[in-house]
């Protein structure tokens, strides 16, 4: 996907020079997470069987503008910090449920309803959180 598809400039703007063989990896599941899902950095390196989300979470902000970067979240739901507005943007453009934030809260900024956008790597962008009721179907 290209930075155009993207929105361009988002995080991990990097030049288009040869990935690490785990970056791919990562980019090509973030590629895989349907509109309106997300997976957190965790999920990713579950699903990959490799890593974890200090991994993940490194390959996103060096390599994750070619993609739709705002898919891979942290586990709070809480959005990606300097890019919130943006990230805010794609969620309400693809449906990606969302918790409204107290007016408490800082910025009263949203966060992420994981239990309802939680992807878990099953076709037709329609399974269920991982690790709750859906059943696995990436192992």
């Amino acid at each position: 996907m290209s930075q155009d598809e993207t929105g361009g400039g988002g995080p991990g703007a990097a030049p288009a020079a040869e990935l690490p063989e785990y970056a791919e990896r990562v980019l090509d599941v973030a590629d895989l997470i349907p509109p309106g899902r997300v997976m957190t950095y965790g999920d990713v390196a579950e699903w990959l069987g490799d890593g974890g989300p200090r991994q993940v979470g490194r390959v996103m902000a060096l390599y994750g503008s070619a993609v739709p970067w705002w898919r891979v979240v942290r586990a709070d739901g809480a959005l990606l910090p300097g890019h919130e507005l943006r990230a805010l943007d794609h969620y309400r453009a693809e449906g990606t449920p969302l918790r409204e934030a107290s007016r408490r809260a800082d910025g009263h900024l949203p966060k992420l309803d994981m239990r309802r956008a939680r992807w878990d790597g099953g076709g037709g962008g329609d399974g269920g959180p991982i690790g709750g009721q859906g059943e696995e179907t990436h192992t």
